[in-house]
């Protein structure tokens, strides 16, 4: 029996955004010996990009290949992250927050892949990340607040990895 041929169009209509997530294009000069992106300048622990924003900690995390380290929620935390533009990582974000005017509303975009941005994730803001690629990926993110393994203290919450679809952390195909 024949199978059956279906066709489908590409939808280019602008992508869902969720309130108050910001995505900042970084300039990047290039040279023959690599690259140099300025994340944002500092002062008295403002962040430039984000003025709003009270840095207390930078950190950096390596995932390898295959893994997904979702889903994250902060009632306090404020997240900024960035991939360097020659590794990446899909990120994805559902807005759960009560009185938010997007509530539901899904993100799922590529960070690094040849561009330098820098994403900020409210609180409140289930999110995640996912290496689907062949080799390791680094990210730095900034928080407002200084994380602590104290169970009773810390502002990290969790749900399953598919609470929102196992199919999020697919690639796309097609």
């Amino acid at each position: 029996m024949a199978k059956r041929i279906t066709l489908s169009k590409q939808s280019y209509q602008p992508k869902p955004t969720i309130e108050g997530v910001q995505l900042i294009e970084l300039k990047t000069f290039v040279d023959d010996g690599g690259y140099f992106i300025e994340l944002g300048r500092f002062r008295k622990h403002v962040f430039e990009h984000f003025p709003k924003f009270d840095l207390q900690q930078l950190n950096l995390s390596e995932m390898d290949p295959g893994v997904i380290k979702a889903w994250h929620i902060h009632e306090h935390q404020d997240d900024i992250w960035f991939v360097p533009p020659s590794q990446r990582m899909l990120v994805a974000l559902k807005d759960i927050r009560p009185a938010s005017p997007t509530r539901h509303a899904l993100m799922r975009f590529v960070l690094g892949g040849g561009t330098a941005q820098l994403v900020l994730i409210p609180h409140g803001i289930a999110h995640g990340a996912a290496n689907l690629w062949q080799t390791p990926s680094l990210m730095l993110y900034l928080v407002n607040s200084q994380f602590t393994a104290d169970p009773k203290k810390s502002d990290e919450y969790r749900l399953p990895w598919d609470q929102f679809g196992a199919d999020i952390w697919q690639q796309t195909k097609g």
